[in-house]
């Protein structure tokens, strides 16, 4: 099981904050955005005797609920398409390993979210990448690499959109084009939906929005980010595909059930106002639009806008980027300040890439990433392995 290479920095940040060190995180997905104060009040004011099992595959009224929440989306399923689970996380999981058998394949443009190692490590399948760059923005790769790389133990493509690490939003006609794809070899198309409400530039497509291809999607999503609820631990696969469903359902029994707290906060959360997330898509913007500017005018830093999800990837002048990050929390101060972020060679499966790459999460607020901009800008300046560009 590799190491998360979000979390790998963590003893650092940790002996640097008892140095009296400030550590801007910007290294991680943890939204500052408060949970809506509504539907934690639901969760506060439940009055049962016994916090019991759920059905193994949820709540009926929650899975009826969000019938309703994908409806408003355009997505058009029924509560039996839908099981609960653990966060996004086990739906992907449970994706994986209902679908695939152990040496099977999936393909992943890279770079891609560093816990998809984790789950094809346990499922016992092979992630094989297919790169994207990051002077075209981390746009989809053209379809002739996906075809070099499909082999007879092909299974699956997986796609994130919008993307992280990138922020990159796929459009109706990438999404097209990975249609065809899946058509043509007859593979499943695992869509991780789980930042669908920030898209900034253009409209969200969901996989689920494609036709003709009801038996190959699996959506997997999650409350963490929507409403800022990352410690509920849910999430929820959607399929049309009976035997899919039937599959899962097996792994999800094997579980017992998902979080009961957190399904009441899920149901609550779906009656929220439809305006609730204008407010959050909007702060989330102001945010990117401070950080990808601040960090384009770093000499040598390039920055692609992204299109939507709360992440930037940015190159730097470096000589390589764990030992910056690292550096960053052991070897640097600014005003007794500074900055976590999350070295891109985590989200690559390719060797060797990435090695120039960080991402950021702009998950605090603008002032504050303001802040840690000054502290990474000072930081560029004094890092031994800064390199010309």
């Amino acid at each position: 099981m590799p190491p998360s290479p979000i979390r790998k920095l963590v003893p650092y940040a940790e002996a640097a904050k008892k140095k009296g060190i400030k550590v801007y995180h910007l290294n991680i997905g943890q939204p500052d955005i408060e949970t809506p104060p509504a539907i934690m009040d639901v969760v506060r004011e439940m009055d049962f005797p016994v916090l019991e099992y759920s059905h193994s595959a949820g709540n009926e009224s929650y899975r009826r609920k969000l019938v309703q929440y994908y409806q408003k989306t355009g997505i058009d399923v029924n509560h039996q398409q839908i099981i609960v689970t653990t966060g996004g996380s086990e739906a992907i999981l449970f994706g994986f390993m209902s679908c695939l058998d152990s040496g099977d394949e999936v393909i992943i443009p890279e770079p891609f979210y560093a816990n998809y190692n984790g789950f094809a490590v346990a499922a016992d399948v092979k992630v094989v990448p297919v790169t994207s760059y990051i002077d075209s923005g981390f746009a989809l790769p053209p379809i002739e690499e996906f075809e070099k790389k499909i082999t007879s133990r092909t299974k699956a493509i997986v796609i994130c959109n919008p993307n992280n690490p990138t922020g990159y939003l796929y459009s109706r006609e990438e999404m097209e084009v990975l249609k065809q794809l899946i058509l043509k070899h007859d593979l499943y198309l695992f869509a991780d939906e789980a930042y669908r409400e920030f898209c900034y530039e253009g409209t969200h497509t969901s996989a689920m929005h494609l036709t003709g291809v009801d038996d190959h999607v699996v959506l997997m999503d999650t409350i963490s980010k929507r409403y800022s609820a990352c410690g509920a631990r849910i999430g929820a696969l959607v399929t049309k595909n009976k035997a899919v469903l039937d599959t899962v359902l097996k792994f999800a029994q094997a579980r017992l059930s998902p979080p009961g707290l957190g399904q009441i906060l899920g149901e609550a959360a779906v009656d929220l106002p439809d305006n609730y997330f204008d407010k959050t898509k909007a702060e989330y913007q102001l945010r990117r639009d401070a950080i990808v500017e601040r960090l384009n005018r770093m000499p040598g830093v390039f920055c692609p806008n992204p299109g939507g999800a709360f992440y930037a990837m940015a190159r730097l002048p470096i000589d390589d980027a764990d030992k910056f990050c690292q550096w960053l929390l052991e070897g640097f101060s600014h005003d007794q300040r500074t900055v976590m972020l999350a070295p891109a060679t985590g989200f690559y499966s390719t060797e060797g890439l990435g090695k120039t790459e960080v991402r950021l999460a702009y998950v605090l607020n603008v002032q504050t990433i303001n802040e840690a901009m000054d502290c990474l800008e000072e930081a560029i300046k004094q890092y031994p392995g800064k390199t010309s560009r």
